[in-house]
């Protein structure tokens, strides 16, 4: 297709349309009905509501809804144990649920299934999907994730729920934001956020952009703690008294050399003070639960869980080696009352079980998780629930820095949810009536200087107006898929799901590139291999976008013609990433994981036929523009095959890492620094050695300018292209700072060559 066609299918990607529904279920309440409609209405939602808000059987009127809609089947996926659950809440509300385990056991209407059944199921003629407990997601390895917004991609309606959406956790937001191809991760954090410091694994919401992500994220979620925070009355929706009761014991054995135990700081620390006093811990939750009541008693570690489920007389255990039959039928019975202490694991039993029936809890040690905490806590703790709540914390005494952080998380939460909430009082429902990827708006804009032009636009559109066989030399440096994010523009190469994506994009770049080239002349492409993330591929390793390029571009007609390998810095490299294969830790445990770092490279394509312009680089043009000269020793020096780094290179004059423009623009503004800049030596390289002064250098992925400033400060022309707004206007001012760097090296060009006379 043409590139209109191109962009116009990208665009309408994911994008999707709910209807009107009548004949909401007449049981639901108020609020509840609303939040169906409106759900209804968008198409693909989430409803982040409070345990005991009722988001069964909202979920369950949503599904029944979808299917009288479309005639297909509607699949929820649900946490273990919580199907037979939610069919009984279908029992009260008229709504007939099936609980399958593989396709074969659909039914017309709405079915049910553990999240572990996924692979048992095909998204074929399936008209709606629901998640219940969304949030459950994080609990899962990335391949999980992934197969899970694989899975709904195609499917038209689509509806996630949770009670903890933590509008602070990015990586939560980007999960919800994928499934219902509201936004994908790279254009949340393109869009919201900045990197956190000189890492890529820390992201932070620009300073600018709070108040729009707060927006953004109530225009396709519902979120509230109670009716109220939607304006309706709490009725049957006042939450009971809630206890906390620390018991402590003894820190366990002090430290060599010291006479008393002290407060547990490091991981290492605080996880030997929970082992040494397990015996004393569980003493304590016996004696504790010794009231004939229904007990949950919460573990953290398989000893823990063992020794006090053998010390309670009746106790059941349920662990991560336990078949999932063991599993459901003991929180299922303990939901019937017939077992009286249940012991589990947050991670197991967490989410999704009503048990309001029960009102005693203990956690017998706490880790560093928040949320596990959160959703222990809201099997008991939530609407519906008569009694008060007594959560008792049985801990280490050297532990309580451990309790303290939980805490301050649940503080922090609380001020999180309630900016969310706030939102949500203030964006009426026509607000929120339809899905909005807030779409970066396409402009068109240019400005020229004596020997320069900076356009803002599409890379593809600004190319096409280029005349043919026009460009001395191309330079750049793509978007890296999966590794940087830019905007949340379409249009963006970055913006895309996999570098297969990107390479099909990049070849309505490149066709058009060829033609506006010089015969003979180079395309120097500046990139990296890409990482495979465990987060969302299931395992880590490499793909090779190297080799993708190449292929795509022979396709396309150039001659690949030869290869630069850009030394990186492995220390570097490892903070910055926190990469496992460079880490030192993993050279102690476990040397397997290792795997040497990532280099850059430069891959230099050239155009069929003859060279009619010789570049003269080494020869006459020392006194007219000196900058531009290279040396015989300087070619001896970069005609191998690895340009190294300034640390290792031979006479100091390696590539440096922090040679980009980024610096003095960092001081400027943290929220539009640039997150990859191409360092200026490399530039400054590819320009001297392909082209010549006084014609055009081109860059279609201009950035902030940095193939600009080089190449006008090297007495070039030169065109660049950018699509985002803020870089465009930092290229215009580097641009015309290479023009003053050019100026004054022409007149001491001037001094040198009259002292010389």
């Amino acid at each position: 297709m043409n590139y209109g066609d191109y962009i116009k299918d990208k665009l309408e990607s994911g994008e999707t349309h709910g209807f009107e529904a009548t004949g909401i279920n007449k049981m639901l309440f108020p609020f509840q009905a609303d939040i169906v409609m409106w759900a209804l209405r968008k198409g693909r939602a989430a409803i982040f509501a409070d345990c005991g808000l009722g988001k069964t059987p909202m979920q369950l009127d949503w599904a029944q809804k979808v299917y009288e809609h479309t005639r297909k089947p509607v699949l929820i996926f649900a946490p273990l144990a919580v199907a037979r659950q939610t069919a009984r809440e279908g029992d009260k509300f008229g709504i007939p649920v099936n609980i399958c385990r593989e396709q074969s056991d659909m039914n017309a209407g709405v079915n049910i299934c553990n999240y572990e059944m996924i692979h048992h199921f095909t998204p074929e003629n399936i008209g709606g999907i629901v998640l219940d407990e969304s949030s459950i997601l994080k609990a899962y390895d990335g391949k999980t994730r992934r197969v899970l917004t694989e899975f709904a991609s195609n499917i038209p309606y689509r509806l996630a729920c949770t009670a903890t959406p933590a509008p602070n956790d990015i990586t939560e937001i980007c999960n919800h934001a994928e499934f219902m191809g509201i936004m994908s991760e790279k254009e949340v954090k393109a869009t919201y956020f900045t990197q956190d410091g000189n890492t890529t694994t820390k992201w932070r919401l620009k300073g600018h952009a709070h108040e729009s992500f707060y927006h953004w994220l109530a225009s396709w979620c519902v979120a509230m703690r109670r009716p109220s925070d939607l304006g309706y009355e709490d009725d049957g929706f006042i939450l009971p008294g809630l206890k906390f009761i620390m018991d402590t014991v003894d820190s366990g054995r002090p430290p060599a050399g010291e006479l008393f135990a002290q407060e547990a700081i490091t991981l290492n620390e605080q996880r030997a003070a929970r082992r040494e006093t397990i015996s004393d811990r569980v003493s304590m939750c016996k004696d504790i639960t010794n009231n004939g009541e229904a007990w949950i008693i919460w573990c953290g570690l398989n000893t823990e869980s063992r020794e006090v489920a053998a010390a309670i007389e009746g106790a059941v255990e349920i662990t991560g080696s336990d078949t999932a039959a063991h599993k459901e039928s003991s929180m299922n019975n303990f939901s019937a009352g017939k077992i009286r202490v249940l012991v589990t694991k947050a991670r197991i039993s967490g989410f999704g079980m009503n048990w309001q029936h029960c009102h005693n809890m203990i956690f017998l040690g706490m880790s560093h998780s928040y949320e596990q905490e959160y959703q222990a806590v809201r099997r008991c703790w939530r609407f519906g629930q008569e009694k008060e709540v007594s959560v008792h914390i049985v801990v280490a005494v050297s532990n309580m820095r451990v309790v303290e952080n939980v805490k301050r998380k649940e503080a922090e939460a609380a001020v999180l949810m309630d900016r969310l909430v706030q939102h949500m009082r203030t964006d009426s429902m026509a607000d929120i009536s339809g899905v909005a990827r807030n779409e970066a708006e396409y402009k068109r804009d240019v400005v020229h200087g004596e020997t320069w032009t900076a356009h803002l636009g599409d890379c593809v559109d600004v190319t096409e107006d280029i005349d043919d066989n026009s460009i001395g030399l191309s330079v750049f440096s793509p978007p890296f898929p999966g590794m940087y994010v830019y905007s949340n523009s379409k249009r963006d190469m970055g913006n895309v799901n996999n570098h297969r994506e990107m390479i099909e994009h990049f070849r309505y770049l490149s066709e058009p590139l060829l033609r506006k080239t010089k015969p003979g002349r180079s395309c120097a492409v500046h990139l990296t291999q890409t990482l495979r993330k465990k987060m969302y591929d299931g395992y880590t390793g490499l793909i090779d976008f190297r080799g993708e390029t190449i292929k795509m571009m022979e396709e396309v007609g150039w001659i690949y013609y030869g290869e630069i390998t850009i030394d990186k810095n492995p220390q570097v490299k490892a903070i910055r990433t926190r990469d496992a294969g460079l880490q030192f830790k993993s050279l102690a445990t476990d040397s397997a994981k290792l795997h040497v770092a990532l280099a850059d490279y430069i891959l230099q394509f050239r155009k069929h036929g003859d060279n009619e312009d010789p570049i003269r680089a080494g020869i006459s043009s020392k006194y007219q523009n000196p900058d531009g000269w290279v040396t015989q020793e300087e070619w001896i020096r970069w005609a191998r095959p690895v340009w190294y780094g300034a640390d290792w290179a031979p006479n100091g004059d390696g590539i440096r890492e922090t040679d980009v423009l980024n610096v003095s623009q960092a001081r400027e503004t943290n929220d539009e620094r640039h997150l990859a800049p191409l360092q200026l030596g490399v530039i400054e390289r590819c320009v001297k050695l392909w082209s010549t002064p006084g014609e055009l250098v081109y860059s279609p992925f201009m950035g902030i300018g940095s193939e600009g400033y080089m190449a006008v400060k090297l007495g070039r022309k030169f065109i660049g292209a950018e699509l985002k707004e803020s870089y465009w206007k930092h290229a215009i001012r580097h641009i015309r700072k290479g023009e003053q760097d050019a100026l004054q090296g022409t007149l001491f060009a001037g001094a040198e060559v009259a002292g010389h006379i």
